[in-house]
């Protein structure tokens, strides 16, 4: 089967599975998005959705967590991973927005990666979930499926978003890379599959026999 042919298989099946993928992270809208995706760099969605109820009932808009202030986000939030540095980053980026941006998530990838702590994953994210923006975020669960369905190198994350982007419509990247996501942590996990073992892997490659190594980003 050719690259091309496996993708228009994913695309079916993927629908099959999830026909609307809803994004794992809990928020009410852009800036709650924004504040979600940063919070799970290096966490679980499990584990920050279990932290930002708190955070938002009394820092749900830029303003109230500019005033909250970087040592009462670190109070909230520090079960997470590199709490420090994402409550510094939060309380920079709140600034930003009430100074600079009146207040409102910035609707491009470039002043979106100008605030502190977001890089262009969070901002892929954010634009694609928040705004409707055509945009493919590639998380673990993605860059070690690319590899294991045969769809790229997996060199690098960089490489992995350009090579789905070239191979999937782009209209389909906001629900696929959601979809491959849900795929990824209930099917194609990384102990649980190696390349050999999940349904969509034996589906592709009814031939392989030996384990994929997937390249870590």
């Amino acid at each position: 089967m050719r690259k091309s042919e496996r993708a228009v298989l994913l695309m079916q099946r993927l629908d099959e599975y999830y026909p609307d993928p809803p994004i794992p992270l809990v928020h009410q809208d852009e800036f709650t998005l924004l504040v979600a995706v940063l919070l799970s760099a290096q966490c679980t969605d499990k584990k920050v959705n279990e932290i930002t109820p708190a955070l938002f009932q009394v820092a749900g808009t830029p303003d109230q967590m500019r005033k909250l202030g970087e040592p009462a986000i670190l109070d909230i939030i520090r079960p997470l991973g590199l709490s420090k540095q994402k409550a510094k980053s939060l309380a920079g980026l709140s600034e930003i927005l009430v100074t600079q941006h009146d207040s409102q998530v910035p609707q491009s990838f470039e002043e979106l990666e100008k605030l502190p702590g977001v890089g262009h994953k969070t901002a892929s994210v954010v634009m694609s979930q928040a705004f409707g923006v055509p945009a493919f975020p590639v998380d673990t669960h993605i860059h070690r499926l690319a590899q294991r369905w045969g769809l790229t190198t997996g060199k690098s994350v960089v490489q992995t978003e350009r090579d789905l982007k070239k191979l999937f419509p782009e209209a389909t990247w906001n629900r696929l890379h959601l979809q491959i996501i849900f795929y990824g942590r209930e099917h194609c996990t990384a102990r649980g599959c190696n390349g050999t073992q999940c349904g969509l892997c034996k589906e592709l490659f009814p031939k392989r026999r030996k384990p994929v190594v997937w390249l870590k980003p």
